[in-house]
């Protein structure tokens, strides 16, 4: 036990140390933290062959994309939001259903053992994008702003929405469905998961706020503890959603653009010590999905698998945004740098481990599938980050200087 806790915080300390020279590197964190739990784990070294269940890798990846939510949502910029309410909208309302059907149609083409409801589980599972994995993009100055603020309202949001949708999937592959139509089935869940969402995350952040700004006039608030109030707000937000059976992502992300909002003159100091939590948080689920998961992927390669997992980074999620931005003021390559950098992570994985828990008769390879998505897109998205947003932002200006017109 003892020799497993010091190799991680010896980790820790020094990834922490170089942290800033690796995020301007083409090599991002949770490359590194996977890498570091390969090596370290059954796999590779033996140094860190931890016993790790399936509860214990959902409730971290949860409670990280629900810390990486909130501060995401709190930080954004709403004045140019408002402006570029457009973009997120067209990649929610038509991209994503897009995404979905052409996942199912490839699914249905790539793996003729599994059921129709199984494929469209699969398809809906690597819908949503990751806000975690995408950070390097939305935080880069680079990339223009109204591009960073779409990305982070569409990862905000897609894992919340696509949450209903992966359960009415899941019913109706159990045969749960009962005598409700699937369009009342999807309606129900979608009414309730994210209505209980927004309510409590907007309630639970509007009595956090008075509470701050009470304590904050009266000087009760100290430096030893300011890092806390944030962290514990989002994962409350979360859980209190969860538990009335609401989207506790969804609660998570609209408490953190309210708490954003109503405390703009403080955000940046409560908001600076939870984005630590939360990158500690995002570490050791990459360090453990590197030990415990990845290592025991190599074991079930399969090409099938494989290729839909290609198939969902590029086709499968690059034509429906290119589609969705049609007539949308934004350069071929704008749409393509938005179509790219939608990388797969922490709601796949939750998602991953409910429909495993489920014991559907093909559980086991839809997991795999995930897996090998995720694998693929923390490398694939991690190099190019820095390289492409870099770039981008380059040509752009050019355009805008009048080298080219398009953007």
């Amino acid at each position: 036990m003892y020799e497993k806790l010091a190799l991680l915080a010896i980790f820790v300390l020094v990834y922490s140390s170089v942290a800033g020279g690796v995020e301007r590197s083409p090599v991002s964190g949770p490359i590194v933290f996977t890498a570091f739990g390969l090596l370290a784990g059954p796999l590779g070294l033996g140094l860190l062959a931890l016993e790790v269940n399936r509860e214990l890798i959902r409730i971290l990846a949860e409670l990280t994309l629900a810390l990486v939510l909130f501060t995401d949502a709190a930080g954004a910029d709403l004045g140019v939001l408002r402006k570029g309410w457009a973009l997120p909208t067209r990649l929610l309302l038509l991209g994503l259903p897009l995404t979905i059907l052409l996942g199912f149609g490839v699914g249905m083409l790539l793996f003729k053992e599994l059921s129709i409801f199984e494929v469209a589980l699969l398809a809906t599972m690597l819908a949503p994008t990751d806000a975690a994995l995408g950070k390097g993009v939305i935080t880069n100055p680079a990339v223009p702003n109204e591009v960073r603020q779409g990305l982070n309202v569409e990862s905000g949001l897609n894992d919340g929405i696509c949450v209903p949708i992966l359960f009415v999937f899941l019913a109706l592959a159990l045969g749960h469905g009962g005598d409700q139509s699937t369009g009342s089935l999807v309606f129900n869940f979608l009414a309730e998961e994210i209505g209980i969402g927004l309510v409590v995350g907007l309630a639970l952040t509007t009595g956090t706020v008075w509470l701050l700004r009470l304590c904050h006039r009266r000087q009760w608030i100290s430096h030893t503890w300011i890092q806390f109030p944030v962290v514990g707000l989002a994962i409350g937000c979360f859980a209190t959603a969860q538990l009335f059976g609401g989207s506790g992502f969804i609660a998570a992300f609209v408490g953190g653009l309210l708490f954003g909002v109503r405390l703009k003159e403080h955000r940046e100091t409560l908001l600076r010590a939870a984005e630590g939590t939360g990158d500690t948080f995002a570490l050791l689920t990459w360090v453990l999905f590197g030990a415990a998961v990845v290592s025991r992927a190599f074991q079930y390669f399969n090409w099938s698998v494989v290729l839909y997992a290609v198939l969902s980074l590029t086709l499968i999620r690059m034509l429906p945004v290119f589609i969705s931005l049609a007539g949308f003021e934004l350069s071929r390559e704008g749409k393509l740098f938005v179509g790219w950098f939608g990388p797969r992570g922490l709601a796949s994985i939750v998602f991953g481990v409910i429909v495993l828990q489920a014991n559907l008769p093909n559980s086991f390879a839809l997991a795999q599938v995930v897996v090998w998505t995720v694998i693929l897109s923390i490398l694939l998205h991690g190099v190019t980050a820095n390289p492409w947003a870099r770039g981008y932002g380059r040509r752009r200006e050019l355009a805008k200087g009048g080298v080219s017109g398009e953007d």
